[in-house]
């Protein structure tokens, strides 16, 4: 076998991995269930491809959760360079972490509903989320939009309160709400004596 073809059986195998994952991330959003059958037919794939790639359902809960969990991350550069520091964390906050909370509500139970524990896991999530968050208040410490001693962590509990919105009621106002108060508090000009 050629290294040639051997490299295209890698890439489509990752393709089949990725398909995998968005179908398996859109019926999480639907039911919270992850049907292995459904999943293997929305992602063009036989079901075995797909028992291959996550042997278990609870494998591909915690797959879809990293994915996830990295799109939020990765966003964050593309976001600062092609807005302002301050429309970059509100396109953030609004667009992609509310988005995110709203729609991934059936993955939460989902992970709830996990037999293992994964503590290390959400550890490392969370630290993701705080460093996306760190370099968003970078940027706009360096604009001079945001006071410098806001501690990236804090600024994600504040946002945390995105997990009360009702997904089934206004949660876009509402989140740009939530996010235009926690702004006014860590704007450079806020609390100076």
């Amino acid at each position: 076998m050629s290294t040639g073809s051997v490299n295209l059986r890698r890439a489509d195998t990752r393709r089949n991995h990725e398909r995998i994952l968005a179908a398996a991330a859109e019926a999480l959003t639907r039911s919270g269930e992850v049907p292995f059958n459904s999943i293997a037919k929305q992602a063009g794939v036989g079901v075995g491809t797909v028992y291959r790639h996550f042997p278990t359902p609870e494998g591909l809960v915690l797959a879809v959760y990293q994915r996830e969990v990295r799109q939020l991350v990765d966003v964050v550069p593309k976001l600062l360079a092609e807005h302002s520091p301050e429309r970059a964390f509100r396109i953030w906050t609004t667009d992609h972490l509310a988005h995110y909370m709203m729609t991934k509500q059936g993955l939460a139970k989902a992970l709830g509903a996990a037999k293992s524990s994964h503590g290390q896991l959400f550890a490392n999530a969370h630290e993701a989320m705080v460093g996306a968050i760190g370099r968003l208040l970078e940027a706009n410490v360096e604009a001079g939009t945001v006071r410098a001693e806001l501690e990236p962590a804090t600024v994600l509990r504040g946002l945390g309160g995105m997990l009360y919105l009702d997904p089934n009621g206004d949660w876009r106002k509402e989140s740009a709400s939530l996010t235009d108060l926690l702004w006014r508090g860590m704007r450079q000009d806020c609390c100076s004596d």
